[in-house]
């Protein structure tokens, strides 16, 4: 499986410093975590996922536009990877909720 991902920390996440900013995600809540990601939704496609992520992921594969590279079963938090299963190559999630804190996915191979 391949994926790539946009996470927005917030206070529930397990390490909540932003790789993108270095700077501490506490003060966000899970509920504006959520608010946030459901806006960058509406614009957000297979053509532009790279970009966004750049623009706005939390996490350190934000450099890399979101992208994970390729991955086996059990390598990330079953979540994850129950949502990537789910998701036809080129479709985005929803929202998916993990210990990292809130995730568009999409599936790209």
């Amino acid at each position: 499986m391949r994926a790539s991902h946009l996470l927005i920390k917030h206070s529930g996440s397990r390490n909540p410093l932003s790789r993108r900013t270095n700077q501490s995600t506490a003060d966000t809540s899970p509920a504006a975590a959520a608010a946030e990601l459901t806006e960058i939704a509406t614009k957000i496609n297979k053509d532009n996922f790279a970009q966004m992520s750049f623009a706005r992921s939390d996490c350190g594969s934000f450099k890399q536009g979101g992208d994970l590279g390729e991955f086996g079963p059990g390598a990330m938090m079953k979540p994850f990877e129950d949502a990537v299963r789910s998701l036809a190559i080129g479709e985005i999630s929803g929202l998916v909720e993990t210990d990292s804190g809130t995730h568009l996915i999409m599936r790209t191979a």
